[in-house]
């Protein structure tokens, strides 16, 4: 029987390793056990992506990793997490040329299964404001801010203190915030250990030589990506979407149960309001009306345009299959989520009510993998 590689691809606030902390660890593991136990020989393979590169960078990059690594029997299934799931879709298709057209083929030759998780296939309007000067300086905060959290369990709350402050005058004086911004991420940064710290510090400076994701994820600019990426028909297309509650009374209410939650909801509440933006002429949702029968069988509705996961609209992660749809904000179906008492290996950062717990979580891994088992 052909090895089954599963390679992984990080996207926005997303890595490979920081220091000692994995980002996809929690996917990777439950991936690995469920395979397995199909009786499947599986190795998984973490895809080294720049942040917020051009889908095409990232893509090349992907192309490399299963040529370095994939053995002529092997079955490839790409798995990505926001705009990784870009570079798969990129890979697999038939109508995109991608450097070395003999490794292309080659590498695509073995790909079985393409899935997306929380991907922006029709764009974000977050990305918009990233791609502004202090847009950019608050991904570099964010970014450094969720790595924080998840390795140490919760940033120094000062830290997060600053960053609210900062993001509430965002409204008033968005070009006199840069300098302070660039503050708070150095005194992010100085909370982590040595290795860490120097990880980071790389991860930050890829973000600042390479933004040409950050434009290329606006709804106007995913509008020419969606007319010229063809799905490979030989491929299983399967995504996952989530949701958070939009923030309101009972939000805030719940956000003083600890002296962290209260900033982490602020920002998830301002992340919410940007991403919730609709442009009339640009929607980020799929064209027809197939996707709202099949959001109607699995969640009992239709989320309003506004809904999202505090990173990208809820209607425009709707790709292909749709194998798992419900609550949960960007973070929480990768597995960064508040666990119980007895679960302490989730860890959460992101105070966006949605609850997901470890149910949800093997819900949605169970159906990523019966996916890919089927292939």
């Amino acid at each position: 029987m052909p090895v089954a590689r599963i390679y992984l691809s990080p996207g926005l606030f997303g890595f490979n390793h920081i220091g000692t902390y994995a980002y996809f660890k929690h996917v990777e593991k439950g991936l690995i056990r469920r395979l397995q136990g199909a009786g499947r020989e599986v190795r998984v393979h973490l895809v080294e992506a720049q942040p917020t590169a051009s889908i095409r960078r990232r893509a090349e990059g992907l192309v490399s990793e299963i040529a370095r690594t994939a053995q002529s029997r092997d079955e490839v299934h790409l798995l990505g997490h926001s705009t990784g799931g870009l570079d798969g879709r990129l890979v697999a298709s038939p109508s995109t040329m991608l450097g070395d057209s003999a490794k292309l083929e080659a590498a695509r030759s073995k790909i079985r299964s393409v899935t997306t998780m929380n991907t922006p296939h029709y764009g974000t309007p977050l990305a918009s404001f990233f791609a502004t000067v202090s847009g950019q300086r608050v991904l570099f905060v964010l970014s450094a801010l969720t790595v924080t959290a998840l390795k140490l369990g919760a940033p120094p709350l000062t830290l997060a203190s600053s960053v609210v402050a900062t993001l509430g005058r965002l409204d008033r004086a968005m070009g006199l915030e840069v300098k302070l911004l660039d503050r708070v991420t150095e005194r992010i940064v100085r909370a982590l250990d040595e290795a860490a710290s120097r990880d980071l510090r790389g991860y930050i400076a890829r973000m600042r030589d390479d933004q040409g994701g950050l434009l290329q994820l606006s709804p106007e600019s995913m509008d020419v990506f969606q007319t010229s990426v063809e799905n490979n028909p030989d491929v299983r297309c399967q995504s996952t979407a989530s949701y958070a509650p939009a923030p309101g009374v009972l939000h805030w209410a719940r956000s003083f149960t600890s002296p962290w939650t209260s900033p982490s909801a602020s920002i998830f509440s301002t992340l919410y309001r940007l991403t919730a933006l609709q442009n009339r002429m640009y929607p980020c949702e799929p064209r027809g009306e197939k996707w709202q029968a099949v959001l109607i069988e699995r969640l009992g509705q239709v989320p309003p345009p506004g809904a999202n996961d505090g990173v990208v609209p809820f209607r425009s992660q709707i790709w292909g299959d749709l194998v798992w749809a419900g609550q949960g904000d960007h973070l929480d179906v990768v597995g960064h989520f508040a666990g119980s008492a007895k679960d302490r290996e989730h860890v959460d950062w992101l105070s966006s009510g949605a609850k997901f717990d470890r149910k949800r979580f093997d819900g949605l891994l169970d159906a990523i993998a019966t996916g890919i088992l089927g292939i």
